[in-house]
């Protein structure tokens, strides 16, 4: 009986004294609030990025099934959203110093610029009468600038922590 108790105390520790962490110990030690923000931004950049696809690749099909040449506007969005969606993932691998190649978040931030841009041009002001083609654009279009926001999160935030980072390796109170 003592060691079945001896056995469940162990259990509900989850270590013995002395042991080496486990891996869900180490993982939940080293859950920052910068990491948990890191993740769920990746998260949902991910999931934004797909969400352009979605709206802009149907496009595309269409274009395709009707034997119709592709609109290079929409093709740019929709490869925007793949770039964006494959970054994202490589960021929330947890080997990945995301915040060390703030760069490429910027490079991702100018290209939802650019379709917002485009795209914001020719529907924001648009009356849609009814057509949903054009209502659904017009909400891509949100989505897009959304995206760009999000983007700009992430680089400003990999910025900063560079720098900090930068800065804390040339202190002179820091050993070599």
């Amino acid at each position: 009986m003592i060691q079945v108790l001896m056995a469940l105390k162990f259990l509900s520790r989850g270590s013995m004294k002395g042991e080496k962490v486990g891996m869900a110990n180490s993982l939940r030690a080293s859950m920052s609030p910068g990491s948990i923000f890191r993740i769920l931004m990746r998260f949902f950049q991910l999931i934004m990025g797909i969400v352009v696809i979605g709206l802009y690749a149907q496009d595309l099909t269409r274009a395709h099934n009707a034997g119709v040449k592709y609109d290079s506007k929409w093709m740019y969005a929709t490869i925007t959203g793949t770039l964006a969606s494959f970054w994202a993932i490589v960021c929330m691998l947890p080997l990945v110093k995301a915040w060390f190649l703030f760069g490429i978040d910027f490079i991702v931030f100018i290209l939802y610029i650019a379709a917002f841009g485009i795209f914001g041009k020719m529907y924001i002001n648009e009356d849609p009468e009814g057509n949903g083609g054009i209502i659904r654009m017009k909400h891509a279009v949100w989505i897009l600038l959304v995206n760009m926001l999000l983007w700009f999160t992430s680089f400003v935030y990999g910025a900063v922590v560079f720098w900090k980072y930068w800065k804390g390796k040339r202190s002179p109170t820091m050993a070599v």
